[in-house]
């Protein structure tokens, strides 16, 4: 008997090293999205994340220990006995407030509703209802794709694709409970799947054709088809025919699918501050007024500050 020569372990799929992506493979998930949700409306123990989202209680319990062991969230005792804990928002945690904000200001342009609670919040300070911009830190311009350039960083290069098991598509389904508002849940179509995220970012860099996606993403055909029609039929993307015979067509961000730029802008800003480590910044994004950019949230209203502590939900007009 001839014996079997092992097979030698499979080299794995490089990607491009990218802030916004290292930042959606950790949050860019349906699961965690309604964690931090929860966690930005005040709730800390178990049982209220349970009740706001309706999230199973093993599902919970892993999205937790994920986001705990990320830094993003820290696990403090409130009661000795019986030993109880709750979950508050670290430094980390808090940071990604700007990126809640800028998709919650996209969902407001596009698909205001008075009845949902997260389009009602009050920036404290001025009073008024918060319509969040992310503007340059250096020249105090909105933040718009037209406005700013991309270049390689000094941590730029390449590092091994995340792990398959996030790939998943999540739907209310998979939760349980009582489904969440429709806005919320559009937010959450968005960017609570990874691969969806990704092919987001990844028409910023510039990309339209279903073979580039996948050299860029290294992401299974069928997956990438799922979700590429689904950024169409939710208006974020447009197909369009670039040649007769044969037939070929690309994807092209529609006006919708560029005013999220402010989001991707946010996760990079964020990506930087805290998962970069010592090789640094893989990208830099420069502004038209000549400053890398350092996106900061403002209200609309009164152009003053905006961050975790200074804003509320109001009542219903």
């Amino acid at each position: 008997m001839v014996p079997q020569k092992a097979e030698a372990p499979k080299a794995p799929s490089l990607v491009r090293r990218s802030s916004a992506a290292r930042a959606l493979n950790l949050i860019g998930d349906r699961w965690t999205l309604l964690v931090l949700y929860a966690a930005f409306m005040g709730i800390k123990r178990f049982d209220g994340f349970v009740d706001l989202t309706g999230i199973a209680r093993s599902l919970l319990t892993d999205r937790l220990k994920r986001l705990e062991a990320a830094g993003i969230l820290e696990r403090r005792p409130y009661q000795d006995r019986p030993p109880r804990h709750e979950y508050r928002l670290t430094a980390m945690g808090r940071d990604l407030y700007d990126s809640a904000l800028m998709l919650l200001g996209w969902e407001m342009h596009w698909r205001f509703d008075p009845d949902c609670p997260s389009h009602r919040i009050v920036h404290e300070p001025c009073g008024q209802p918060l319509r969040p911009v992310l503007v340059c830190k250096a020249c105090g311009e909105a933040v718009k794709v037209r406005d700013v350039t991309l270049s390689t960083g000094p941590g730029a290069g390449l590092e091994p694709a995340p792990p398959a098991r996030h790939s998943r598509r999540a739907s209310h389904d998979d939760v349980g409970g009582p489904a969440l508002h429709p806005m919320l849940e559009r937010g959450i179509e968005v960017l609570g799947d990874r691969w969806t995220a990704h092919l987001i970012a990844a028409a910023f860099y510039g990309l339209r054709r279903f073979k580039d996606f996948q050299a860029e993403l290294k992401v299974a055909s069928n997956i990438q088809t799922d979700r590429l029609g689904r950024l169409v039929a939710r208006g974020v993307l447009e197909r369009v025919r670039y040649q007769d015979r044969p037939e070929r067509w690309e994807y092209r961000l529609t006006r919708e699918g560029r005013d999220l730029f402010p989001l991707i802008a946010a996760l990079m800003a964020w990506g930087n501050r805290w998962l970069a480590g010592s090789e640094g910044s893989p990208e830099i994004l420069t502004h038209h007024c000549g400053a890398r950019l350092e996106p900061v949230v403002r209200c609309g209203a009164c152009d003053g500050a905006v961050d975790v502590g200074n804003t509320a939900i109001g009542a219903t007009s």
